[in-house]
């Protein structure tokens, strides 16, 4: 940014030379890159920081040169008086304008500009167009407020509408590009059409031309998100988008009506005429509070600043103290931040402004205190082991954006307890989209999941088995409470089964596999009591998808991508996913290791299919079986399951296989077969079911 010395000592009388503002500015933390001549002018090329838009004038800079030197800033006269105009202006769009002024100059005549206005514009590297259009351009780089000139007899009915645009309008702006506009975007309108893009370039058919005779200033307050964003889709970026962007002084505008007022009445004669302020609702200014703001300052950095210095620095930037006689039983001191200072919000804030004026040079030098090596985090041990056992059984992981389009919000179900059902809005929507489209803070992590497995499948990768561990989003239930997060884990898996024998036949992948993997990876951060539900699941097919569940509690699902879904996304092969609550999951006290050694004895598998109806699950034979606690029986394990030919009607029959082993002998046959026998008929009789001979 270009900042004119000459310009800066008119605002501010200080005996500095060039060299020594640019070094008082660098030392404050407004970098000086450079300084160039201009005719008789000296300009500094200043780089600033994105959160100091109250410096992007010469104004803001002068503040700054003002604090050490004890010295008052002057803008000169700036006083215009006029009458109010209740009809000049409406605003159909608060939320987006949260002020708007009018000011109407009559009887102007349009012609170049003086030379000294010139030659300031030219400084810093402003054409000159015509002498309303330069005031503009010069209270702005003054006092930091873009501003817009209109020809009042183009404006429709005279008046102005402040409006979002309509679907599929257009306007020509100023720089002869013909734009189309959408809903989201604000415009500046007369009674029928729009004659600028709010806060970024006015249109070309209002526009001021040598043959204007009345003038209508517009100084105006907008959304700065919503700026940005119409900027960015017009891929059109303008001097004041840039400060709008930031966020200017919405206190300021009426001294800058005026200051362009007086000017033009100077360089453009006119008479001043109607005024409107429309401020719909007034905004608050900030307060910090600072229990010891001296001790702040030597808890922080190390420097030694009295309490009364230290305010003194605080109210020449404007961060006035607020007089604590006036407030009972106050212990603690309160600043207001000043309405140009928008990054003012904490008391750490406050010592750095105490900070930069005293001179980072003045910190002491201290070696660092000697820490001992860091530590996890509690449940990082376990994400890591989750991710290394994941990875042995095949899975890449995969890592997806935060955000999502909202055409997922009501098709994938959420895990248990993320969503209030009694909210309206439940789901976290982006004021700013950084990717087009996708305007929704993620409330699951499939998604994104599906996509990678979609791009996999468009490369010709046929056998896939992606998971993902990150963080999911839902609104807060009350106002002052923050956004839900939930850390999950999302698995999706298609194709067939990788093997690295090749001479061993291929099959394809199925649920099991899914419920498999979610047992298995479970099981590496100690969770061991999972059982699987089975349930109708929104985004699950029917039938192949059920519950997940830890200690009885609901912890996410797992099944068959449902064929809508699989239409939506071209699937042409099936998907199984799985999402749980990792969170609550890592949440469960851990069961404590114990050490077994391997057992130097040969074990006896032995399997059995039970003829079962459809409520009968594996869970529940390998329970009853876990109940009669036989020691020499080791594992119980699914193996198949068979429906059709030889079954009655809702039967079927599952195969288990039990393990049996000794760790003080090899068994023999007939002690194993007495167990057996005794497992088989305990099964039966608990869950009414019988055996396949």
């Amino acid at each position: 940014m270009d900042i004119s010395y000459n310009w800066l000592r008119d605002l501010v009388e200080t005996d500095l030379t060039a060299d020594e503002v640019a070094a008082e500015l660098t030392r404050v933390g407004l970098a000086v890159e450079g300084i160039h001549a201009h005719g008789c002018d000296l300009v500094f090329d200043i780089d600033l920081t994105s959160n100091r838009p109250d410096c992007l004038s010469h104004l803001g800079v002068a503040r700054e040169i003002a604090v050490n030197q004890d010295l008052e800033i002057a803008t000169g006269s700036s006083d215009a008086v006029a009458d109010a105009a209740p009809n000049l202006v409406s605003i159909v769009h608060p939320e987006l304008c949260y002020r708007f002024t009018a000011r109407i100059i009559r009887n102007v005549k349009i012609g170049p500009s003086p030379q000294w206005l010139v030659d300031r514009l030219e400084a810093i590297g402003e054409r000159s167009i015509n002498n309303v259009a330069d005031i503009t351009n010069y209270v702005m780089h003054e006092l930091g407020q873009p501003m817009h000139s209109f020809d009042l007899d183009k404006l429709t009915d005279n008046r102005i509408v402040v409006r979002r645009a309509k679907a599929g309008e257009t306007i020509q702006t100023l720089d002869d590009v013909e734009r189309k506009l959408d809903e989201s975007m604000l415009v500046i309108c007369d009674a029928e059409k729009p004659a600028a893009i709010g806060g970024i370039m006015g249109g070309l058919d209002s526009s001021i031309t040598e043959s204007t005779v009345n003038v209508l200033l517009e100084v105006a307050y907008f959304d700065r998100a919503n700026i940005r964003s119409t900027s960015r889709k017009l891929n059109l970026a303008t001097e004041a988008s840039y400060r709008f962007e930031r966020g200017v002084d919405i206190e300021n505008l009426i001294r800058a009506s005026n200051r362009a007022a007086k000017l033009t009445q100077e360089l453009a004669g006119g008479t001043l005429g109607e005024f409107i302020n429309v401020y719909p609702t007034k905004s608050t200014p900030k307060t910090v509070e600072s229990p010891d703001i001296s001790a702040a300052v030597q808890r922080l950095t190390g420097l030694t600043i009295e309490t009364n210095e230290c305010v003194r620095i605080l109210s020449a930037l404007g961060i006035m103290p607020v007089d604590r006689s006036q407030i009972p039983n106050l212990r603690s001191q309160i600043f207001v931040s000043p309405s140009w200072r928008h990054d003012i919000a904490i008391e750490e804030d406050l010592v750095e402004e105490i900070a930069r004026h005293a001179g980072y040079e003045n910190i002491a030098a201290e070696l660092p205190p000697v820490f001992g090596a860091g530590e996890y985090q509690p449940n990082e041990p376990r994400e890591k082991r989750l991710r290394r056992v994941l990875a042995d059984m095949g899975f890449d992981e995969a890592l997806s954006y935060s955000f999502i389009d909202t055409r997922h919000d009501e098709i994938f179900e959420t895990v248990p307890n993320l969503v209030d059902s009694d909210l309206t809005e439940q789901f976290i929507t982006l004021q700013d989209a950084v990717i087009d489209g996708a305007v929704r803070m993620r409330p699951s992590i499939l998604p994104g999941l599906l996509d990678a497995v979609r791009l996999n499948l468009n490369h010709q990768r046929r056998d896939i088995k992606l998971f993902e561990l990150g963080k999911v989003f839902a609104a807060a239930a009350g106002e002052d409470s923050p956004p839900k997060e939930q850390k999950l884990l999302a698995i999706a898996l298609t194709g067939g089964e990788i093997r690295q024998n090749k001479a061993i036949s291929e099959r394809d992948l199925d649920f099991y596999d899914a419920k498999g993997s979610i047992e298995a990876a479970l099981a590496a951060v100690g969770v061991d009591n999972v059982s699987f539900i089975p349930a109708v699941v929104r985004h699950l097919r029917q039938g192949q998808a059920a519950r997940i569940q830890v200690d009885g509690r609901d912890v996410g699902s797992v099944g068959r991508l449902n064929d809508d879904l699989a239409t939506t996304y071209k699937f042409r092969q099936s998907i199984f996913v799985a999402e749980i609550d990792l969170q609550t999951v890592l949440s469960i006290e851990q069961a404590p290791l114990a050490y077994r050694p391997l057992s130097i004895y040969p074990g006896i598998v032995r399997d059995i299919s039970f003829v079962v109806g459809r409520n009968v699950s594996f869970d529940d034979i390998r329970d009853s079986v876990a109940e009669m606690n036989f020691a020499l029986c080791r594992s119980t394990t699914y193996v198949d399951i068979y429906e059709g030919k030889g079954l009655a009607e809702g039967e079927r029959s599952l195969t288990i296989r039990l393990e049996y082993r000794s760790d003080e002998r090899t068994l023999v046959e007939q002690e194993v077969e007495d167990v057996h026998s005794q497992i088989v008929v305990g099964v039966g009789k608990k869950l009414g079911i019988s055996y396949r001979v």
